[in-house]
Parts: structure tokens; C-alpha cells; sequence
């Protein structure tokens, strides 16, 4: 199969139709996606006419961009004029966006084409897609288990082959955990790399932008057309930043992997523990040095996250009201406005985002405040900490990207257990550090394969040293 950046460079030459490449997906839409539910909105029409200003682009001799043709999905809490950015929320069911999130502008620079908006946990709080107002996400390897989350839509779209690449959020592991279920690559990259200016925000201090796609490679392309300082996002960073997509398939000559102690951990599956085996003796017999490394506070990143991201969902989340933003409710004569507030964000939020919106508002209360949400502060740059005294001793750390293969859809019972599912995850965000997970194998559940994903983790900025690691890993696993 010919990667990305072949396949646009045949678009660019016009060797191939960027509308006969559109059509091609909607009907590999048409054929799976009623069994897997990828899709909120299919922007069908919008594609075709997209596909057709990109092939009169180059039938008159100008060059649309490094994605012409590309297609690509978007996850529903990104913004965009064209349909509703919903955030799979009856809160948000109706609205429709008046501009273009910074990164649908700058793909749409470089050519790309977008097919429709993906499912997701409602606001983008949950493990699963199971969290979803307009029903699950199913997992394209096997229909009876969920396709990973928050972004699960977007994460089950690549892997069904429904489009090129697409884009999802990860405040905690909601690339990286669904792309491992499904097999597909997802990339975080470091936090301020990619604007967040049109992302309806879950956790402003970890949420980042990134891409999905079937390899590194074609993952490194997209990366590639967003990033950049944006004067509509203060927190991007102004880092300097080579194009990668050219650099990513030359292997590293000298390589230094970290293996963290923690992450051998006996709550992985055995299928899991086995596959994480076997990418280190890869690595090592692609001559990277493998040393030890401690990760003391993995553990305690769950329960830091699970301070932090509510408490700031709690307060970005506020201005859904019913009557500045989102789902109104209906209330009698004699109910005041407090009552409208108390209907309106009780019929409009689902029972995971009520439950982090409560937990969020506990520890930012008073006589809570110091115990909670400044002591969980302090543990986060701990763990920053830690990962800077890591990446002293290596180049890359090497892990499972989550303890479990895809689990069954309903199957797990209890909010903590879902949320153990991103303890490999979370600690990245915290550190506000890049982290990838690629394919590292399968396990095997009676007839049906299940993908088993590895994640690699650099410090931060150097995006290029972990995407040409995970291609040469993606090269000998795949």
C-alpha cells in the first residue's frame, strides 16, 4: 500500500482523482459504518465538491498542497463551519459552529478533504465511546467491543478505512488508548505544538490536538500541516519546527530506549505483557541500547488526572447553561432561573461528564482547594520531574500503550476500573510531553484478533527522535 505522501504527490501530479478518492471511502462508509458507528455527520456532498476544487486546482497548473486529496475525519468537539459540532452531547446537539477550528484551516491549506465528524465520549470524558449521547463506537475488529476513547470515533473510522487520517483530542490518552484498541497509529504530540483555538476544551492545561492514521509515516504528514504558533491560542509554543514526514523513515543510527520498571506491571493482560517482550528484544536487535529506567509515580497519575481534569472541565464546562450555550430546558411558571440552570445542564449532560463536573467542583471548593486540587499541582510537577530525570538516561521511553486488548462493549462495570484503562497515558499529559502508540501485535480472543498497541514517549519538542523510533519499531512489528 503506498503511504500518504505518495498517494498526495499522485493527486498533486494528477495521476490520481482526489473525487474518485473520495468516493472510494463513501462507499467503504456506506458498506460498514451502520455496524460500526464511527460517524456523527458524513459531510458526503461537501467531500465530492471538495475533491472537485482540488482536481480543478491541478488540471489548471496550481498546487493545492502536501495533503491534496487526503481524507480526513474530524473528531465532533473540533470546530467547523460545515454541519454541528456537537461533542456527542444532547448539550450541543444542535449547534453549529460559525468558524473553522485554526487546525481545519491550515489542513485545508494543504489541500486535505473532510469527510464527516467522528463519535466520541461526550465531551470527551470517558475510555470507551460507550459515553457517547448518539450511541457507541464499535470496534471494527470485532463488533462486540468498544473501540478505545474519548476518541473512538476517529480511532474506528482510520481502522475501518473510511478515510486517510483523522483528527482526535488526548487529554489523557484519548489518541493513544483507542488507537491501540484499534490498531491504528495515534500521535499526541507535545503540548503547545498544535493550536487548540476552535477545540472545545475539556482540560485547557492537557488537552492537544493530533493525528490518526494507518502508519508513522502518514500520522508525521499530517502532524506536519498543523503545526505552528497561532496569535488565537497563547499557549502554543513558539518552537521551531522542520517539516518530519521526509525524516521519519531514516532509522536512528544511535538509540536509547527506556524501560520503566512500573509499566512490567501484573495487571497487564498476558497478551499485552508478552507483545511489549517482544518489542524490546526487536528494538535491541535493531541495536538500540535498552536500560532500566524507574517511573515511580505512574501509579499516582490517575489520581492526579482525576483531580486536575475535572476541575478544570468543571469550570470550561459552566458556560453551558441553556441559556448562553447549549440545551434549554422547559420549566413551569413558577420556576426561577436557577431551576432552568439546574433542568438545562441535568437533560443536557450525560452521567459521566455530571459525575466529573461534581468531582471538579469538590476540589476546587473552599477547604478543598489546598487538599485536592494544590496538592495534585504539586504532584504534577513531580511527575515532570521524573520524566526529566528519565529522558537523561535515554532518548525514548518504550511501554504498552494500554494494560488490556479492547474490552466488551458493557463488560467493564466501574468507573475506576475504565479509568485504569489510561495509566500509561495520563502521565504524559501531566508532563505535557509527546507520546505515540503504534501496533505491536495481536492477541488472539477465539476466532477474532485483537490489536495490541506500544507507546513511545520523548521529552518535549522532540517529536523527530520518537517518530523515527516508532517507524523503525512499526517496521519490524508490524
Amino acid at each position: 500500500m503506498k503511504s500518504l505522501l505518495e498517494i498526495c504527490a499522485d493527486v498533486r501530479a494528477g495521476k490520481v482523482s482526489a473525487r474518485s478518492r473520495v468516493e472510494e471511502y463513501l462507499a467503504a462508509i456506506a458498506a460498514r459504518e451502520p455496524e460500526i458507528h464511527a460517524f456523527n455527520e458524513i459531510h458526503a456532498d461537501a467531500a465530492r465538491a471538495r475533491g472537485d476544487e482540488i482536481d480543478a486546482a491541478v488540471k489548471a497548473g496550481r498546487d493545492p498542497g502536501t495533503l491534496a486529496g487526503a481524507v480526513i475525519a474530524i473528531k465532533d468537539n473540533i470546530v467547523m463551519r460545515e454541519g454541528r459540532t456537537t461533542c456527542s452531547s444532547k448539550m450541543l446537539a444542535n449547534y453549529r459552529s460559525p468558524f473553522d477550528a485554526t487546525v481545519i484551516e491550515k489542513l485545508h491549506a494543504a489541500g486535505a478533504i473532510f469527510i464527516g465528524k467522528t463519535n466520541l465520549d461526550e465531551f470527551a470524558m470517558g475510555s470507551s465511546t460507550e459515553n457517547s449521547a448518539f450511541g457507541v463506537t464499535k470496534n471494527p475488529h470485532d463488533t462486540t467491543r468498544v473501540a478505545g476513547g474519548s476518541s473512538g470515533g476517529s480511532a474506528a473510522a482510520v481502522a475501518a478505512g473510511f478515510c486517510d487520517a483523522a483528527l482526535g483530542s488526548d487529554t489523557g490518552g484519548s489518541i493513544r488508548q483507542p488507537a491501540a484498541l484499534c490498531g491504528c497509529v495515534g500521535f499526541k504530540p507535545t503540548y503547545g505544538r498544535i493550536s487548540r483555538y476552535g477545540l472545545v476544551a475539556f482540560g485547557s492545561s492537557l488537552d492537544q490536538i493530533g493525528p490518526f492514521a494507518r502508519t508513522v509515516a502518514d500520522a508525521t504528514l499530517v502532524y506536519d500541516a498543523m503545526v505552528g504558533r497561532d496569535k488565537s491560542d497563547c499557549t502554543t509554543a513558539d518552537v521551531a519546527h522542520e517539516p518530519l514526514a521526509a525524516k521519519v523513515g531514516k532509522p536512528l543510527t544511535k538509540l536509547t530506549i527506556g524501560i520503566p520498571r512500573e509499566y512490567k506491571s501484573s495487571a497487564n493482560a498476558p497478551a499485552v505483557a508478552d507483545a511489549y517482550e517482544r518489542a524490546i528484544a526487536a528494538a535491541r536487535a535493531l541495536g538500540a541500547e535498552i536500560v532500566d529506567i524507574d517511573l515511580p509515580l505512574t501509579d499516582i497519575g490517575i489520581s492526579t488526572y482525576y483531580v486536575i481534569a475535572p476541575a478544570e472541565a468543571s469550570s470550561n464546562l459552566a458556560r453551558f447553561d441553556g441559556i448562553r450555550y447549549g440545551h434549554r430546558a422547559k420549566i413551569a411558571a413558577d420556576e426561577d432561573l436557577e431551576m432552568l440552570y439546574s433542568k438545562s445542564r441535568a437533560e443536557g449532560f450525560g452521567p459521566e461528564v455530571q459525575r466529573r463536573i461534581m468531582l471538579g467542583t469538590y476540589v476546587l471548593s473552599s477547604g478543598y482547594y489546598d487538599a485536592y486540587y494544590k496538592r495534585a499541582l504539586q504532584v504534577r510537577r513531580l511527575i515532570k520531574e521524573e520524566f526529566d530525570r528519565a529522558f537523561e538516561k535515554c532518548d525514548v521511553i518504550l511501554g504498552p500503550t494500554s494494560p488490556i486488548p479492547a474490552f466488551e462493549i458493557g463488560g467493564m462495570k466501574d468507573a475506576l476500573s475504565m479509568y485504569m484503562c489510561d495509566v500509561y497515558t495520563v502521565n504524559t499529559n501531566i508532563a505535557g510531553i509527546p507520546g505515540i502508540s503504534f501496533n505491536g501485535g495481536f492477541a488472539d480472543e477465539g476466532a477474532k484478533k485483537l490489536p495490541i498497541g506500544l507507546q513511545l514517549q520523548a521529552k518535549a519538542f522532540d517529536e523527530e527522535t520518537m517518530l523515527r523510533a516508532a517507524a523503525m519499531l512499526e517496521a519490524v512489528l508490524a
